[in-house]
């Protein structure tokens, strides 16, 4: 049978990755592994003959590839306007990465680990594209694949078990922005007590509330940008709940008369499937829908956030935006935003090898350095840190860099599965010959004690500065760089705070593991 599989490898691939799957549903306590288990198939199917980890490599990269340069720009969209949030967050990544070098390697040297042994189990606790670099230091040195193959799981269960136990955490987080996915967005009919400018409104020019219907004498209108209200007036106010309170106590008081949006005669509402080239990739300031259409746009649902339209929100493909409109003016908001699944499924092929393959020129090029050593993004962080340009950019021109949301999730899930996948294959044998001896005991033992003094450093500096539990998790899913952990904590929480932190992490991190990788092989 083992012949069988060695000699159809893409079978073979497809088995731990469908088992992978099955035992990824398996509850554990606490822990459910969901993307992991294909790594521990792999580990447990590769241990039965080395041929089935052979000549993978190429399809791993293209596994880490595809999740990087997706994760990337899913978070470069946050990144810019989250870094002055996170540059602390980024700082304790590179202390704790520092401390966790220093700590791997007091404690190998105590038990007798070779520096190749340390070398390779920091860049696997670490899940780092840094074993490159850490093979070539130790010229190739058996010691630093055992390293990586016993560290690289032991990484994702303990930082899996980190992340059940701080992710659901409900401390202060004084200096964050609340979650847009815990905080929700609320429309209230509030009936005005006074005439008012809406620029003196709480919370109307830093767009914290929006508004849509307007009811006067009897007649219903879509309040103007920069008009009035008058006393007696009716008008529906949109944004997070707090906002709403303080708008509503400044105009008036909640409507008993019934709510305005159940009145679509005269004007009407629609959530429209974003897929016009001509819309996705430019901001709703840039839209100017007022003059086009006579409405506003007043949320954008992405995946499963609902937001509030701000002028700086930049439309991706698959949104959905929330619109109110004249009545008679329905089809051509349908062909404003172009309302198109079938459009909004397919991937542009153009821009999307166009942003890898910009990422894989960045990531092979190779910098010298003092002492002998030398930098490179590698196939991972350089598709990632292009992808977080590009996110932030949205647009260049006639390219449009953004994907569909949903097609972002798959082809970030399907890349994720194929690389652990390929992993744990390759991985296995020398997880299984070394695992129950003293060495193997020992490489665990130092890449988990290790691993937890990086944790302690960067959550607890994020909780000393006062960002949230979930930004504090991301950021330690980024610090540890494994996308598995990543994915258990979307899992268990819905907030978008952890991809940014991720993405401000991983990025980072990963040059600092390449260059102390080499140290700590010295």
């Amino acid at each position: 049978m083992f012949d069988f599989l060695a000699a159809h490898p893409l079978l073979t691939l497809m088995l731990v990755l469908s088992t992978g799957a099955l035992l990824g549903q398996i509850r554990f306590g606490p822990l459910r592994f969901g993307a992991a288990g294909a790594l521990f198939m792999g580990l447990v199917i590769g241990a039965f003959d080395p041929r089935l980890g052979q000549n993978l490599d190429q399809v791993k990269s293209l596994g880490v590839v595809l999740f990087c340069y997706t994760v990337g720009l899913a978070a470069g969209s946050t990144f810019l306007s989250d870094l002055k949030r996170q540059w602390s967050l980024m700082l304790a990544g590179v202390v704790g990465l520092a401390a966790m070098a220093g700590s791997a390697s007091a404690l190998g040297h105590l038990l007798g680990l070779t520096p190749a042994h340390v070398a390779g189990l920091y860049a696997g606790v670490l899940t780092s594209p840094a074993i490159d670099a850490a093979i070539t230091a130790t010229d190739g040195s058996g010691d630093t694949l055992v390293g990586y193959a016993l560290a690289y799981p032991t990484g994702v269960v303990l930082g899996m078990v980190v992340v059940a136990l701080v992710v659901g955490r409900r401390w202060p987080g004084t200096r964050d922005n609340r979650s847009l996915a815990e905080a929700g967005i609320v429309a209230r009919t509030v009936h005005v007590k006074r005439d008012v400018l809406l620029d003196e409104i709480p919370g109307y020019r830093n767009q914290a509330v929006k508004f849509s219907y307007l009811e006067r004498d009897g007649d219903m209108r879509i309040a103007r940008p920069g008009g009035e209200l008058l006393a007696d007036d009716r008008v529906l106010v949109i944004g997070m709940p707090p906002d709403v309170e303080r708008a509503t106590h400044f105009l008036g008081h909640e409507s008993q008369q019934g709510d305005l949006t159940h009145q679509r005669r005269d004007v009407d509402f629609r959530r429209f499937l974003v897929s016009s080239p001509h819309v996705v990739g430019r901001s709703i300031g840039e839209l100017n829908v007022q003059a086009d259409l006579h409405g506003v746009i007043t949320r954008v649902r992405r995946g499963d956030l609902d937001m509030l339209a701000r002028d700086d929100l930049v439309l991706q493909p698959g949104d959905r935006a929330l619109a109110v409109v004249p009545s008679n003016q329905i089809a051509d908001a349908v062909d404003f935003f172009g309302d198109s699944e079938r459009r909004v499924s397919q991937v542009d092929a153009l821009t999307m090898g166009l942003g890898i393959s910009v990422g894989l020129l960045a990531g092979v090029v190779s910098v010298p350095l003092p002492g002998g050593l030398t930098f490179a993004l590698g196939a991972a962080a350089g598709p990632l840190v292009v992808g977080m340009v590009l996110g932030s950019l949205h647009r260049t021109g006639p390219f449009r860099w953004d994907l569909p949301g949903t097609v972002n999730a798959t082809l970030r899930q399907l890349g994720l599965m194929i690389f652990l996948a390929a992993v744990g294959l390759a991985s296995g044998p020398a997880f299984i010959s070394q695992a129950f001896t003293p060495t193997g005991m020992k490489l665990v033992l130092v890449s988990g004690l290790s691993l937890l003094v990086g944790a302690a450093i960067v959550l607890g500096n994020a909780r000393l500065i006062g960002l949230s539990a979930p930004r504090s998790t991301g950021g330690f899913a980024g610090f540890v760089g494994q996308p598995a952990i990543l994915e258990f904590a979307n899992r268990r929480v819905n907030d978008e705070r952890i991809e940014s932190a991720y993405g401000a992490l991983f990025a980072l991190g990963t040059i600092v593991k390449i260059l102390l990788v080499q140290v700590v092989a010295l």
